[in-house]
Parts: structure tokens; C-alpha cells; sequence
């Protein structure tokens, strides 16, 4: 289990040197002088897949990025717990990592994005958990002076997913909301989001630890979900199985249950006369955060913005150097870690 617990706040960060600076070559010649330039090809660190859970830091080649797609060299990333799914069988020729910040080290051939030199946060394809990535210009931001790479790195997907699940419940004012899994980076980010738009939010969290930084954004906290008092006019469930059923029976027949997740890998099984017997009219609305009218980079300059206005401030419940990263993966899966896990990129 990993010991260090870092809270949000403006954490120092570590820029790497600069790309042009940094090649590493490999070759197919044999001794030690340099293979000829038709036989050079640049390569990286970063993370790869070496087994069914397992990461370690590899050589890799370095990116080729599209023309809309800016070369960012990686300061931070954030590991997210849809990631050590795709870890249980990666795909042929994939790389991890999603959440980044880092400083344009490229700017985009087509002239779009932020030009060289700027500190950005991003949300890549995948491969972001590297040296260097290339990012489409419309999923990234650029970071105002005040706020630290390592904070912006925690905001990608799980403050893209509050904030669109806050747009999706709509007006929240004087409102109930129950929200399950709400220990980890999402729940953090929609508790905060939610109480200042003022909610009434209870929160499930598996235990009264993980629950303190909920309760201090105003949040009432449980750790079942059998304990949450309802009726709730609007549900935020992540968990599935049992946890999904639980919390329906608990939305007003008004009101709306949003469906954003299944953490628990178990699937979700409804009884009819439950049903009837329970909150007949409720819809349940699966959701998606990739699925919005605003940009990637739009709704992370939103996020920057509500940081720099001291309305935002994202759960840092560990902040290791990226050799770390398996560590992390597997206080992640079992459920060890608060809020969000970020890396630092540090040779």
C-alpha cells in the first residue's frame, strides 16, 4: 500500500529537459561508435504494458503527432481506474495513460493550439504515461501560472466526468443527490461542484477516512449505501451490482438516476415486482462523459478556471515518481487510494 498521502493545494512540479536536448538512439550497428543516420531512430521512456496488470518503463519510439496534434513533453500524469481495466488484457499496441500536463515542446503543424513553450493539461487517446505525447490541439488547455502541472494533472478524466455529470443533472439547487463510489478523483471533484451549486449531497464512501475531505465540502457521508436515507431526486451511481440497485430504490419517482459506471465489474440485476415496488417512473440514464457539445480543452479550461477562482480543489491522495506507477496500480484496484493517484515524469 502506498504510505504517502499529498492533499491538493499548489504542488511543486519537475520539467524535464528539454526534447530537442534529449534523443536517445538505437541501432542495429554492434559497437560503440554511432550506426549511420539512415539506421538512427529516436526513442523514449514510458510505460508499457508487460503483463496483465504489470507496467514497467520501456524504450519506446518516440511520437510522430498529426497535424493537429501538438508534441507535449510529459511533466505529470494522473492513473485512472478504467486504465487498470484495460490492464487486464491490454490491446495489441496500446500504451496507457489518458490524464497529462506537461509544456508544448511542438506546437500543432496546422497552427491550432497553444504554441511552444506553453504549460498545458491535456486528455490524450492513450500513451500519455511517456516522456513525450502528441495531443489533438482541441483536448488541451494551457495551465495559468498559479496552478502547478502535478495539480492540473489530477483534472482530466475524472474532472471532465463531474463536470458533465453536473451539466447532465441539471439545476441542483435545494435538490438531494446521492452519489455512490464517492471516494475516488470523480466523486471529490462532483461533491465540491455539487454543494457549491447547492445541493444536498450524500456520499458513499467505503470507509469514514476516505469520507473526510467529502465532509468538508458539505457533504453527509456513509459508508453503504443501505445507510443512505432517501428519497433523492438525482442519483449518481458508479458502483453496479447490488450498490445500483440499492441506490434506485432511493430516487423519488421524479427524479433521475444517472448511470455512470461500474467499478465493481458486477453486473446489475433487476427484479420486476422490486421494481414496481419501488421507484416506478424514475428514469435511469446511461452515461458517458466523451459524449458532450463542448471540447475536451473547453471543459478543461472550465476546471482551471473554477481552480484559479478557489471553487475547485483536486484530492491529491498520492504523488509518486512515475517508476511508481505499479505501486499505484494496485492501490487502485484494491480500492486503497482518495481521490486521485498523479506521477511525476522525473528521470
Amino acid at each position: 500500500m502506498i504510505n504517502s498521502l499529498v492533499t491538493s493545494g499548489c504542488l511543486q512540479h519537475y520539467l524535464l529537459p528539454t526534447y530537442e536536448n534529449r534523443p536517445v538512439w538505437a541501432s542495429s550497428s554492434t559497437g560503440g561508435t554511432d550506426p549511420a543516420p539512415d539506421e538512427k531512430v529516436a526513442h523514449m521512456k514510458a510505460m508499457t504494458a508487460t503483463a496483465p496488470h504489470q507496467v514497467a518503463i520501456t524504450d519506446v519510439a518516440e511520437p510522430v503527432a498529426a497535424d493537429h496534434e501538438a508534441l507535449v513533453e510529459v511533466a505529470a500524469y494522473s492513473v485512472n481506474r478504467g486504465e487498470t481495466f484495460l490492464l487486464a488484457a491490454p490491446p495489441a499496441g496500446w500504451r496507457p495513460g489518458k490524464d497529462l500536463a506537461g509544456t508544448v515542446v511542438a506546437a500543432a503543424a496546422d497552427g491550432s493550439g497553444p504554441p511552444a513553450g506553453a504549460r498545458v493539461v491535456g486528455h490524450a487517446r492513450d500513451s500519455a504515461w511517456a516522456e513525450r505525447v502528441a495531443v489533438s490541439t482541441a483536448a488541451l488547455a494551457e495551465v495559468p501560472d498559479a496552478i502547478s502541472l502535478t495539480t492540473a494533472a489530477a483534472l482530466p478524466l475524472a474532472g471532465l466526468t463531474a463536470l458533465r455529470l453536473m451539466r447532465r443533472a441539471g439545476s441542483l439547487i435545494g435538490r438531494r443527490l446521492l452519489l455512490t463510489g464517492a471516494s475516488g478523483g470523480v466523486g471529490h471533484y462532483v461533491v465540491e461542484l455539487a454543494t457549491g451549486a447547492g445541493a444536498h449531497v450524500t456520499a458513499v464512501s467505503a470507509t469514514v477516512d476516505r469520507g473526510a475531505r467529502l465532509r468538508e465540502y458539505g457533504a453527509t457521508t456513509v459508508t453503504s449505501v443501505h445507510d443512505a436515507m432517501g428519497w433523492f431526486d438525482v442519483t449518481m451511481e458508479s458502483v453496479g451490482g447490488d450498490s445500483f440497485v440499492e441506490a434506485r430504490r432511493r430516487t423519488h419517482p421524479t427524479g433521475t438516476v444517472i448511470w455512470f459506471g461500474q467499478a465493481s465489474l458486477k453486473p446489475v440485476t433487476f427484479d420486476f415486482f422490486d421494481w414496481i415496488g419501488g421507484t416506478v417512473g424514475a428514469p435511469i440514464e446511461p452515461f458517458s462523459y466523451e459524449i458532450s457539445s463542448h471540447t475536451n480543452g473547453e471543459d478543461l479550461a472550465t476546471l482551471l478556471r473554477l481552480i484559479s477562482d478557489d471553487r475547485l480543489h483536486p484530492e491529491i491522495g498520492a504523488l509518486l515518481p512515475w517508476q511508481d506507477t505499479q505501486l499505484v496500480i494496485e492501490d487502485l484496484r484494491a480500492r486503497k487510494l482518495r481521490g486521485n493517484a498523479v506521477l511525476q515524469v522525473i528521470s
